[in-house]
């Protein structure tokens, strides 16, 4: 054991961490030529056309040092602050990181929220200047900054290049020197902690681990303890590129077990594996997720809601942070209210539906969480507008605020404040890291942010803002439930819960939107937006009109008098039965509001 070393690399987006990761592979020869491409870990689609990680990989590079041979188990991790929840169960499984620092940006929000991630994780962290042989690299100023965040020596912080390949050896032999081995008994009972799992249609449910204790072999029965479920241990192996059996996995490494489950409610991430018979207690110290974001999933067409559920249960074997439960709608039909940790979350998840299971979805209105207060002092957890109570037997509403850090450069300040005081925020705090940079901290309402706040940061910023956020609390409010009607009739679905003083602004905004969006019937159609009885906006689609009266030519007028009466008298009849088809961009659309 003496010889394995297990740590992630962790910065904020873009800051060249799977870069780096192709380069330690690339130097260890753990991939051949052939093999080699950019971002290699990174196997979803979606993850090279966005040019971000959305999953944290796992890879096994062995490595020659003083005539050892050391086994390094490498975790590359996302860095988008909706993947938080990645990166924390990465640094679970590790006894180091490495800190990456770009060189010409310097630290940012997420950066120090990773390191505050693995300091309560007692890691070693061990800091890397990445794209040194960049032209605007800030070496001595970035070294500054590392310096003042860690408390470290300016000489223990490492200069590198992903793209070139500089420094890659320096990394490797001081991760092999200053990251810890793991501790660990293999002659212990087995213990292991799940860190990831992953469905596969061929082998069933694939599932990560770190052992802390013990040792697991192929053959072995071993049980969950959650689920307290038992199974035959029919294969077991490492993490290279592809899965490499082994008979035996020991303590301190990282590997994989495929059991031959079919059932995605059986594995829990954050699980202990043990053998069974055994008393082994559960690891503990592993997190449940919070979602901050929720919104409403559906089919398109109803009848595939059992594939729908079933689509979702092994998504969320890959991705742990997705919470759902069921969910019924007049509009929509059967269909699933789910979790996620933000914006970004939820568009990735709706992508993976439609790429990975052919699952072509209708997302409602994005919103937060709120506490409900009735008259009669019993509290409700409202998660969506459906399940807000009525106007006379509520008493108060808390909304959640999170408290925001933003760090931008100085010439920006006014657009940020401007920003986050128009979303109702309030500022807390405005220091200067450096003569540049400025870091800004604002209480704020989570709704405000759920939308559009991140886009438009980055381009009142020219991406130079980073934005970092975590809980704090739940506050009073004047929340309001506002209803879509069309022709008199609620959809559901497009019902919102937002503050009164935005209501009719955003009312009258949405309803210009379906305006152009509903397709124009052979009926008058009135949308308006409503809070309780009280319309706050309306739009109306006219009716199209056949020419009835193309066919008369001359003649008296009384005959095309008696024609357009006639119509008359078929649109009123028409009116009462019609009812509108309403397209999925119009659930989307709310969305894209400016």
């Amino acid at each position: 054991m003496k010889n394995i070393r297990n740590f992630c690399i962790i910065a904020h987006i873009d800051h060249g961490k799977s870069t780096l990761a192709d380069r330690l592979l690339e130097h260890t020869k753990t991939i051949s030529e052939r093999d080699m491409q950019a971002q290699v870990l990174d196997d979803m689609d979606l993850e090279r056309e966005k040019g971000i990680t959305i999953k944290s990989h796992a890879i096994q590079i062995n490595y020659h040092f003083k005539g050892e041979e050391y086994i390094l188990n490498l975790i590359d991790t996302p860095g988008h602050v909706d993947f938080s929840y990645e990166v924390s169960r990465a640094l679970a499984a590790c006894e180091g990181a490495l800190l990456l620092v770009d060189a010409s940006q310097g630290i940012q929000a997420q950066t120090i929220s990773n390191l505050y991630l693995a300091i309560d994780n007692n890691l070693e962290i061990i800091p890397v200047i990445n794209k040194i042989d960049m032209d605007g690299a800030m070496i001595p100023e970035v070294t500054d900054q590392i310096v003042d965040l860690i408390g470290c020596k300016p000489e223990e912080i490492l200069l590198a290049s992903g793209k070139s390949g500089i420094g890659i050896e320096e990394i490797l032999e001081t991760i092999v020197q200053r990251i810890p081995a793991p501790k660990g008994n293999a002659d212990e009972p087995l213990q292991a902690l799940i860190f990831d799992s992953v469905f596969n249609s061929f082998r069933g449910i694939i599932v990560y681990y770190k052992i802390l204790n013990g040792i697991i072999k192929k053959g072995d029965r071993i049980k969950f303890i959650a689920t307290a479920a038992e199974y035959e241990a029919q294969e077991v192996g490492v993490l290279k590129l592809s899965m490499t059996p082994k008979t035996e996995v020991k303590a301190g490494d990282v590997g994989y077990v495929i059991t031959g489950i079919k059932n995605a409610k059986e594995i829990k991430v954050g699980d202990t594996i043990t053998v069974a018979g055994s008393n082994t207690e559960a690891i503990k110290g592993f997190e449940e997720v919070k979602p901050m974001v929720f919104a409403g999933i559906f089919p398109v067409n109803t009848d595939e809601f059992e594939e729908l559920r079933d689509c979702m249960e092994k998504l969320q074997l890959n991705d742990a942070s997705l919470t759902f439960e069921l969910e019924t709608s007049q509009a929509l039909g059967f269909g699933f209210r789910c979790g996620f940790l933000g914006l970004l979350h939820m568009e990735i998840i709706q992508e993976r539906l439609e790429r990975e299971f052919n699952q072509t979805v209708i997302t409602t209105v994005p919103n937060v969480s709120f506490n409900a207060y009735t008259t009669r002092g019993e509290k409700l957890l409202v998660n969506n507008p459906a399940e807000m109570p009525e106007a006379t037997k509520l008493d108060r509403i808390e909304e959640p605020y999170i408290k925001a850090q933003i760090i931008t450069q100085s010439d920006y300040i006014g657009n940020i404040m401007t920003l986050c005081l128009g979303k109702r925020g309030i500022l807390i705090n405005q220091s200067y890291i450096t003569t540049t940079r400025v870091e800004l901290i604002f209480e704020m309402p989570l709704t405000e942010i759920v939308f559009d706040f991140y886009d438009k940061l980055k381009s009142q910023t020219r991406g130079y803002a980073s934005f970092d956020y975590h809980p704090i609390g739940y506050r009073d409010a004047d929340i309001v439930r506002m209803d879509i009607l069309l022709n008199g009739d609620k959809v559901d679905a497009l019902g919102s819960l937002i503050h009164r003083s935005r209501a009719q602004d955003f009312g009258r905004k949405l309803c210009e939107k379906l305006k152009e969006l509903l397709t124009r019937q052979q009926f008058q159609i009135a949308i308006q937006a409503a809070i309780g009885a009280k319309v706050i906006a309306r739009e109306n689609i006219s009716a199209m009109r056949k020419d009835v009266t193309a066919k008369c030519y001359g003649g008296d007028i009384s005959r095309k008098r008696k024609l357009l009466e006639k119509q008359k008298e078929g649109k009123k009849r028409m009116r009462q039965i019609g009812n509108v088809e309403v397209p999925q961009e119009a659930f989307l659309a709310v969305l894209k509001l400016d």
